[in-house]
């Protein structure tokens, strides 16, 4: 299974809205095997690391049953937990295509004092906007959002959803947002895979209109295993399998940990194109190879050295590195710290590595965290 990461920035957001209602932070995260440190000081590593994807999703799910909010006090109301999975049931039942599935879906809100307020709008032929080119604006200027979660969940969410309702990723031309540039803007490449604009009019997702046409494919079955999957699969998990990013992912992911990471002449070949042509598609999707692969291992990497399943010396072969230094260069550049350092707090949450790795492999570990 391709594992993903989600920045502890994004833990430290999460959890503003249970502090809020002096709610104790300490205890949620410990529930869910995450350290404090993630979101205490603010030292480079803690601004870089990375938790496990999985583990994101149990403390967003506790946020919903601890504050009975969708919303995780970010909106100017609550957005009661259940909301969102009647709103999917209004649009899985009968929605014909994806237009009609979004403007279902914008009724649905409407008719609450909280949740997510936003419109679907086409120009018209003599506009001033491309009549190519379709897009959602969002109203989010009754957040409380000072980390701009809640207007990033909102868009994600709404994006991906529509993907998920069409069976394919829609490619987004822009997203545009209200707020300023934030310090994690570096993450926005991986939610969003588009060009992103900061301080605009109104926060808006730029699509191709005819995306609208496509038909609504999935039906009550499908988004029972939806709903009980949220939110990983709308945070974290979009490609579908249609794109050029979400296929090279897929290939990367799977020869992981047995084999050696394909390079980009055999994934060429297995998705039969030339080496030339997936390099285009992969630049039209805003990413290249290099970026795809770090991503890809730098996930892997967490994944294994959260659950203390295998030495450093030995993963960084399974990555594909030269050498223990070259992987321990790569996990410092991916999360600002060292995988000892990385480990250490995985062993300190009770998934300490086992004797015998430690045994074999510590002192090298701490002679290349010293280089």
């Amino acid at each position: 299974m391709l594992t993903r990461s989600v920045s502890a920035h994004h833990v430290r957001a999460v959890l503003l809205g249970a502090e809020r209602r002096g709610i104790a932070t300490g205890p949620l995260l410990a529930r869910v095997g995450l350290s404090p440190a993630l979101v205490e000081g603010s030292g480079a590593p803690d601004r870089a690391a990375r938790v496990p994807a999985e583990q994101f999703g149990q403390l967003v799910r506790m946020l919903w049953a601890t504050l009975d909010d969708e919303l995780i006090g970010f909106g100017g109301a609550p957005s009661k937990v259940g909301t969102f999975a009647m709103m999917a049931h209004v649009v899985v039942h009968g929605s014909r295509d994806l237009r009609e599935a979004l403007r279902r879906a914008q009724t649905f809100y409407s008719l609450f004092p909280g949740g997510p307020r936003f419109r679907l709008v086409e120009p018209a032929r003599e506009g001033t906007s491309p009549v190519d080119e379709a897009r959602l604006e969002f109203d989010v200027s009754g957040y409380d959002d000072p980390l701009y979660f809640g207007a990033e969940c909102t868009v994600l969410v709404a994006h991906r959803f529509a993907g998920w309702l069409v069976r394919h990723r829609i490619g987004l031309r822009r997203v545009e947002f209200v707020h300023p540039e934030p310090r994690h803007a570096g993450e926005y490449a991986l939610l969003f895979g588009a060009p992103c604009v900061f301080g605009a009019a109104r926060t808006t997702a730029v699509f191709d209109r005819a995306d609208l046409d496509e038909p609504v494919l999935r039906d009550a079955a499908a988004l029972k295993v939806f709903l009980r999957r949220a939110p990983v699969d709308v945070l974290v998990r979009a490609d579908y399998g249609s794109t050029a990013t979400g296929r090279v992912r897929h290939l990367i992911g799977r020869a992981l940990p047995a084999g050696p990471v394909p390079t980009p002449e055999q994934l060429a070949d297995r998705l039969s194109v030339s080496p030339q042509t997936l390099r285009r598609q992969l630049a039209a999707e805003g990413t290249t190879y290099q970026r795809l692969r770090d991503q890809v291992r730098r996930d892997h990497a967490i994944a294994e050295l959260a659950g203390g399943r295998v030495s450093i010396e030995r993963l960084s072969r399974r990555l594909g590195f030269s050498e223990p230094s070259a992987f321990h260069r790569a996990f410092r550049r991916w999360t600002g710290e060292t995988p000892r350092a990385y480990r250490a707090r995985a062993a300190s949450r009770g998934r300490s590595p086992s004797a015998s790795e430690e045994r074999g492999h510590g002192g090298a570990e701490e002679g290349h965290e010293r280089s």
